[in-house]
Parts: C-alpha cells; sequence; structure tokens
C-alpha cells in the first residue's frame, strides 16, 4: 500500500523537482504495410498509423490529469523504413515521399515525433538501406516531425565502417540543407551501436522487427529528483550515496510504471517496457551535470567524473529493475550537452571536452549527444568520431550512440540556440588532425574475440 507520505513525497517530486514522464511512445509494426507500389505502401502506413494513434495524445492528457503527474511528449516509433520501403522504393526521392506521409499522419495524430525513418546497416547495407541513408537529408529538411536512426554496428557483427564513412558525408549534408534553422536537422539524426529495439526517446527510436504489433513504451526522467535527495546526504559514504541514488530511482520508475499500465489500459495496447533515463532539460535543477557535481565534483569534466558517472548509471539501472519487471530501453543517464545547463557550464569553463565526453560515455547510457561544432569541420572528421564512439559500444556490449551537429556558418566560441527541449549549446572544438586514410578504407570492423558466445 502506498502511504500519505509517499503521496507528498512523489507530489513534491513533481511540484518542485521536475519529475515527469518524458514520453508515452506508441511503437507500430509497419510490416504489413509493404507493397510492391510506393503510393500503396504510403496509403497503407498513413491508414494504420492514424487507426492506431487516434487515441493516442488524448489519452496521455487524460492519464496526466488523472494523475497530476506530467506527461511532456507523445509519441510513435514504426518499423524501420528501410524494411518497409525496400520492395517498391527505388530511389531516394520515393523514401522522401514515405517521410512526407509519416509526417503528415504524426501532425494529423498530433504527436511531437516520430521515429523509424531508419536502418540497420551493422554489418552490410543492401541497395534500399543505401537510398535511405541518402534520402535523410532530404527528408530531415522537408518535415518537422521526423526523427532519423541508423544503426551502424554492434558487438557481433562488428562496425560498418563503409555505412561510418558515407554517415559522416549525410550529417554535413542534412547540416548544409537546414542551415538557415541552424543547422537543425541534425538534431534529429542519430547514430548508434547496439541499437535497442524498444527505445522510446527520440531521435532514437524506431519499433523493432522483434516487436509485436503494437506497444507502449513509456520513458520517465528525474535528475531533479535524484540531485534533491543526494544534498540530505552531502558529505555521506559511498554506501549511502549508492543507496539513495537507487531507492529514488525506484520511486521515479514506480511513477513510470503507473503511467505505463494506465495507458496500456486506455489504449488497449500491450504493455512494453519503461525507460528509466536521466535526461536532462535546459530547466535549471534538471541536470545530470549537478548531480555529478553534487556528488563532488566542480564541474562535469573535472577529474573523477568518470567514475561518479559509473556510479550514478549503475545505481539508476538497479533502482530501475527492483521497480518495474520490465525495464528496457536504454535506462541510465544520459549527457547531451545543449539539453543540460550544468553541461553547458562545464564547457563555458572549460572542463568539458569531447575528447572526456567520450570517456564518459563509456560507462553511460547513450553518447556523444547534441554536441555542436564548428561547421566547416570535414566529413571524414565526423566520422572518424563516430567510428570511435561506435568501437566503445562494440567492445564494451552496450548502446552507443552519436548525435553531433555541425553548425553551417559557426565556430568555437559562438552559441546556438535550438529552442524548447533542444536548449542551446556552445560550439566545441574538435580535434582536426586527420583520419582521412582510416575513413577511407572499405569494408568493416570485424566483431570482437568476446562476440563469439554461442
Amino acid at each position: 500500500m502506498i502511504n500519505m507520505f509517499e503521496v507528498n513525497e512523489t507530489n513534491d517530486m513533481i511540484e518542485k523537482e521536475n519529475l515527469d514522464v518524458r514520453t508515452i511512445t506508441l511503437g507500430i509494426s509497419l510490416l504489413d504495410c509493404i507493397d510492391s507500389d510506393v503510393d500503396k505502401v504510403c496509403e497503407n502506413i498513413y491508414r494504420k498509423i492514424k487507426e492506431k494513434a487516434a487515441n493516442l495524445v488524448e489519452a496521455g492528457e487524460m492519464i496526466s490529469r488523472e494523475f497530476g503527474i506530467p506527461i511532456v511528449n507523445k509519441r510513435i516509433s514504426v518499423t524501420p523504413i528501410a524494411l518497409v520501403g525496400g520492395a517498391s522504393c527505388k530511389t531516394s526521392d520515393d523514401f522522401v515521399k514515405i517521410a512526407k506521409t509519416l509526417d503528415k499522419v504524426a501532425k494529423e495524430v498530433g504527436v511531437n515525433f516520430l521515429g523509424g525513418y531508419s536502418a540497420l546497416v551493422s554489418k552490410d547495407m543492401t541497395h534500399a538501406d543505401e537510398l535511405l541513408i541518402r534520402s535523410i537529408p532530404k527528408a530531415l529538411s522537408e518535415t518537422e516531425r521526423i526523427c532519423s536512426s541508423v544503426n551502424l554496428g554492434s558487438t557481433k557483427t562488428g562496425i560498418n565502417m563503409d555505412a561510418v564513412r558515407l554517415i559522416g558525408e549525410i550529417v554535413k549534408e542534412t547540416a548544409e540543407l537546414t542551415k538557415e534553422d541552424d543547422s537543425l536537422g541534425c538534431a534529429k539524426l542519430v547514430v548508434f551501436c547496439n541499437a535497442p529495439d524498444d527505445n522510446p526517446f527520440m531521435a532514437g527510436a524506431f519499433h523493432g522487427v522483434t516487436e509485436g504489433d503494437c506497444v507502449i513504451n513509456v520513458g520517465v526522467s528525474g535528475p531533479g529528483v535524484v540531485k534533491n535527495a543526494l544534498e540530505k546526504v552531502r558529505g555521506e559514504s559511498f554506501e549511502v550515496l549508492c543507496e539513495t541514488i537507487k531507492k529514488t530511482a525506484f520511486k521515479v520508475t514506480r511513477v513510470g510504471q503507473l503511467v505505463a499500465k494506465e495507458a496500456s489500459r486506455v489504449l488497449n495496447v500491450p504493455f512494453g517496457i519503461v525507460d528509466l533515463s536521466l535526461a536532462p532539460t535546459p530547466a535549471i535543477g534538471d541536470s545530470v551535470a549537478d548531480i555529478l557535481c553534487e556528488i563532488g565534483l566542480e564541474y562535469a569534466g573535472a577529474p573523477g567524473t568518470t567514475a561518479a558517472l559509473a556510479l550514478l548509471n549503475d545505481q539508476v539501472k538497479k533502482g530501475g529493475v527492483m521497480a518495474s519487471s520490465c525495464v528496457g530501453g536504454l535506462s541510465g543517464a544520459f549527457i547531451p550537452v545543449s539539453e543540460d545547463q550544468g553541461m553547458i557550464n562545464a564547457v563555458n569553463a572549460g572542463a568539458l571536452t569531447i575528447e572526456k565526453l567520450e570517456a564518459m560515455t563509456c560507462v553511460c547510457s547513450v553518447g556523444l549527444d547534441m554536441i555542436a561544432i564548428p561547421g566547416d569541420t570535414k566529413a571524414t572528421t565526423i566520422s572518424g568520431i563516430i567510428a570511435d564512439e561506435m568501437a566503445i559500444g562494440m567492445v564494451n556490449q552496450k548502446t552507443t550512440a552519436v548525435r553531433i551537429i555541425p553548425v553551417i556558418g559557426k565556430g568555437v566560441g559562438e552559441t546556438v540556440e535550438f529552442g524548447g527541449l533542444l536548449g542551446y549549446a556552445p560550439i566545441m572544438p574538435v580535434n582536426n588532425f586527420s583520419c582521412d586514410a582510416f575513413v577511407n578504407r572499405k569494408g568493416r570492423i570485424p566483431a570482437p574475440v568476446h562476440s563469439f558466445k554461442n
């Protein structure tokens, strides 16, 4: 039973500490929309999403009112479109036609983002995969709500370096086509190693082929709640610190479990997972970097940062797993720069560099996220940064990702304003020593020896 103290405690988390359900994401399989005619595919996709997601936004708002829990976003993820359009799309423009259909139906059902304009190419690319990847810049520049992702590697298959090289060019082209909006298109493009099938968070969400026809996945976030709890045990031992994070993560996850179960009931859609990821926002007090400072660092990026982040990530996962039988997605701590005021402060103070962020990604939930870099950065340099991050995921058997934004026309020392949950970011310097000869090699980096577990 929940006692009155716990009710009041949860109310305080919501009202004073920025606890929210970041997203209810409805996953929809589009495999039954496949056809040899691209117009028919678009028609099938529109009809299915319109039917399945008709009540999603209304249900989310009703649950939010009923339980008094803010539900910030209602979103949709779909089967990777490279698979759905493989039989019908003969050109990149055919895939863009599907992207525009997805964007149209996303607007009509009222969701803020639709993810799944994606390709899974960790070992090699089909012709359809390559066409979709090459269509990404145009698709993201001509739509508002579409998010794209590409899985470039895995622990089982290695890293597809041909795709890594291509993606460096695609990121640059996307930046150019959306330069009037400070290259915002790149904020809707994520590349992964070991991408999960059930991630509810954008821009990387897609509905995996192992999933059912429809599923509800919920992402819940509360960096401010964790920081507030740690303030009460300032100076205590690591044992007390860990126990506090774990108990707090348990309480936060229970809120997500409650919302997920109710959304499943209202929409008559199976419940999938709760993703407990400490996802920051630009709001003051809603920062993962501030948690690291509360643990004992002057700034995120100071010596000890990677150890502190490893501790935080592990205890969040332990608390979440105890709170729900279905914890999944990415679950842990996100370290985006533009979306976290504490990270921005650390960059401006000179405490945090891309290289230190890369080290931190070895122990956190995702990777190099929402990092703005000079617009004149070479495509091969971007590919090299991506390859490094894919290697971390591959060797450590974890999900890693890169969402990097070369802001056309801006350089180090300037700032870019994205707005809303995406916040703003200082342009960070990159290592410009050449990796051209490495990136331009053809083929695949083989899987590590520990991948052979069959």
